[in-house]
């Protein structure tokens, strides 16, 4: 059995600069230079800001706006409505929970027969 040895050429090479580069290059400085942007303000790296923190939290100030304490009227619970007559007997029960009411006149006993056919 012979060793492979795994060589990783995932690095890409560095670009060969084209020919007029530097002339580009001179008129990129030009251009920094009359927009106020000169060599060494590029090259100087900045040190990060240490953090202050605020004297105090915010906190938004609310105004606060009193609710009416006037009402006028009362407020009674409403009647409740209750059945009074003799025709509904009962509540019978159908196919899948249906509840349907029965009559003086129909025979409760249709139903549970219906119930079963």
């Amino acid at each position: 059995m012979g060793y492979f040895v795994i060589i990783n050429n995932s690095k890409k090479k560095k670009q060969a600069k084209k020919p007029g580069w530097r002339e580009a290059e001179a008129e990129y400085e030009k251009w920094l230079v009359k927009h106020g942007i000169d060599k060494t303000q590029r090259k100087k790296k900045h040190s990060p800001e240490t953090y202050v923190p605020p004297p105090r939290p915010y906190v938004r100030e609310t105004v606060h706006y009193p609710s009416r304490d006037s009402f006028l009227g009362n407020a009674t619970k409403a009647k409740t409505s209750q059945y009074t007559g003799d025709y509904f007997v009962g509540i019978a029960t159908m196919h899948k929970s249906n509840l349907v009411p029965v009559g003086k006149d129909q025979d409760a006993r249709d139903y549970a027969t219906m119930r079963r056919n």
